[in-house]
């Protein structure tokens, strides 16, 4: 089901980022604008990706330029292909109808090309226009990153270092502290050399020697304190299997991924402004023939009642906490899809929440209430019962029925209206009756009258107890008078209820989620844990007409009084179809 809601994506924000690049373009030092989006593939996408994707896709839209998709996967050991696989189908998702034009991927298989530029060797992946594609993968740069390796060791850039992790890090020093001088950080070019081509042919064993880059033991910023640039690593790659043993450090890959496909602004979060030193150390440090990538850092989403770590999300899986990375309870990208968020949703969000240099907690209910706009500007109505209550309409016989046209939305008549069968047995909430009503109490009652949603006035007349004394059944009778077209139809009562037809009825599962953790911010506790909202997912046997039996996966709906709700994409071959609850009609999370 597409999306045909309008987003906030089709205007052009404005924020400190978007200014850097239009001055940068203005002084003609960015001919055509390229970013990158770079995930690692160790795990799912999550909102926070979401709003990374909308910064660096949004600004090759408003530019006319390109947004690689590229993995950035140096780290073999928590690396996977169906990490590769789910990220593809998640962005593919966001970006459908809006960005997809922009995106950036290599041709099926391809590898850097080797250039001359300005009568120097470069290397240059390039994006593929037609044909078979695939993202690009900062693996299939490992052989001229390893070229570049040996360039910043022949220069006196870097050194092969003997320390074991735990020596290293005791030479670092502190943050207030300098570090000391590794004792193999003289070596000669020559030995130096020696030992890196050796690393590669697998010699040594894991952990026995490193790459480091040759800066400042002394500097403040101890990411330039000689940080590592290659690790041993006997592990097979998901992309590039078993062909190496040393794989580069995300520090010297990401920058130099960035300059061989021509990106113009690496565009990350806070985290990485103190790696930015180190970023252009290692680009300038090379002496590359083409402009250099500009790195600029935005504050990263946090938002109220979730998480988007990784390891933590991990632990929710690992302990079933929650129903795999795609549970609807959770942040991902696979899971807001299931839940059945609308890509433009997610997009709009991205985009008003901005782009700014300050961190801060953006309120659940600032996105929750952009979903709300958007599901209730094209969805289409439905009637469903979740806790089914059987009532009989005593004054109509056995047979007997009604017809009434419902529309399918109450302000878009292009989307038509469906038929609805008024029978003697009928479904309503359990809710919507009480045998002794709260004050207030605007639906059915003893001695009182509601009106059946797109149906008629309706009397009480009695009830049926089990002989636990629980109520079964109730019985009313119904005045086909007040029915639409018909001489009372105007006639007013102080409730509306809705309602299914009993013969029609099918019987379907309703997954009730709502927030995971029931305190807004579950990362700052001793353990995560203990926040889980026990009440975060509800399972109810519900009643559904119709006009519902043939919903597809995806497909959503507002069950009208209850909430948005999708078609489960697991659910769709069962014999019973599974609704998942998107969101409620209003936010219940405001006097909690």
């Amino acid at each position: 089901m597409t999306d045909p809601i309008e987003d906030s994506t089709e205007s052009t924000p404005t924020d400190f980022i978007r200014e850097i690049i239009t001055e940068d373009m203005s002084a003609g030092r960015t001919p055509k604008i390229v970013t990158r989006f770079p995930p690692e593939p160790n795990g799912y996408l999550h909102l926070g990706h979401a709003k990374s994707i909308c910064l660096n896709f949004g600004v090759a839209v408003e530019n006319q330029g390109r947004c690689n998709l590229r993995f950035d996967d140096t780290n073999p050991a928590k690396e996977e292909t169906r990490y590769v696989d789910s990220i593809t189908q998640d962005i593919r998702w966001l970006i459908a109808d809006w960005a997809d034009q922009h995106l950036g991927e290599k041709q099926l298989g391809a590898v850097p090309q080797s250039q001359s530029v300005g009568g120097r060797e470069d290397n240059y992946a390039a994006p593929a226009s037609s044909g078979v594609k695939e993202p690009f993968f900062a693996s299939d740069y490992f052989e001229p990153l390893f070229g570049y390796a040996e360039q910043l060791i022949t220069s006196g850039h870097a050194f092969v270092c003997d320390l074991s992790a735990e020596e290293a890090e005791a030479y670092r020093g502190t943050p207030t502290e300098p570090g000391r001088n590794s004792p193999h950080r003289d070596r000669s070019v020559d030995e130096n050399l020696d030992l890196f081509r050796r690393m590669r042919a697998g010699e040594f064993p894991d952990g026995d020697r490193t790459l480091r880059a040759k800066i400042d033991m002394s500097s403040p910023n101890v990411w330039l304190r000689d940080p590592l640039l290659y690790r041993i690593r006997h592990v097979d790659h998901h992309h590039a299997g078993a062909k190496w043993s040393i794989y580069p450090l995300y520090d010297f890959a990401h920058c130099l991924s960035d300059y061989i496909e021509g990106i113009t602004h690496s565009l990350c979060t806070l985290e990485f402004e103190v790696h930015r030193p180190l970023y252009n150390w290692i680009l300038e440090s090379l002496n590359l023939p083409r402009t250099l990538p500009r790195q600029i850092e935005f504050a990263a989403l946090n938002l109220a009642y979730t998480l988007f770590s990784k390891r933590r999300v991990l632990r929710l899986v690992e302990e079933k906490a929650v129903d795999g990375w795609d549970d609807p309870r959770l942040p991902t990208l696979a899971g807001l899809r299931r839940r059945g968020v609308p890509a433009s949703a997610i997009r709009d969000f991205a985009y008003r929440i901005g782009i700014t240099k300050f961190d801060s907690l953006t309120e659940a209910a600032v996105f929750e209430g952009i979903v709300r706009d958007s599901l209730n500007a094209s969805t289409p109505r439905r009637l469903a019962v979740l806790e089914p209550l059987k009532l009989v309409l005593t004054n109509l016989a056995e047979g007997e029925e009604y017809i009434t046209a419902a529309p399918n939305h109450p302000k878009d008549e292009s989307q038509g209206t469906r038929p609805i069968r008024l029978t003697r047995e009928i479904y309503i909430e359990q809710d919507d009756f009480a045998e002794i009503p709260p004050p207030k109490f605007r639906r059915l009652k003893p001695g009182g009258s509601v009106r059946l949603k797109y149906g008629c006035i309706i009397t009480y007349q009695d009830l049926v107890k089990d002989e636990d004394g629980n109520v079964v059944e109730v019985h009313a009778t119904a005045d086909l008078t007040t029915r639409s077209g018909e001489p009372n139809s105007g006639q007013k009562v102080k409730g509306t209820i809705h309602w299914v037809s009993a013969p029609d009825a099918i019987d379907t599962e309703v997954r009730l989620y709502d927030r995971l953790f029931n305190v807004p911010e579950p990362g700052t506790a001793e353990d995560f844990m203990t926040c889980l909202n026990p009440d975060s997912l509800r399972i109810v046997s519900a009643k559904i007409g119709p006009d519902l039996s043939t919903a597809q996966s995806g497909d959503r709906f507002q069950f009208e009084r209850l909430g948005y709700f999708t078609v489960d994409s697991e659910s769709i071959s069962s014999e019973k179809p599974v609704f998942n609850r998107t969101i409620t009609l209003r936010d219940t999370w405001t006097n909690k």
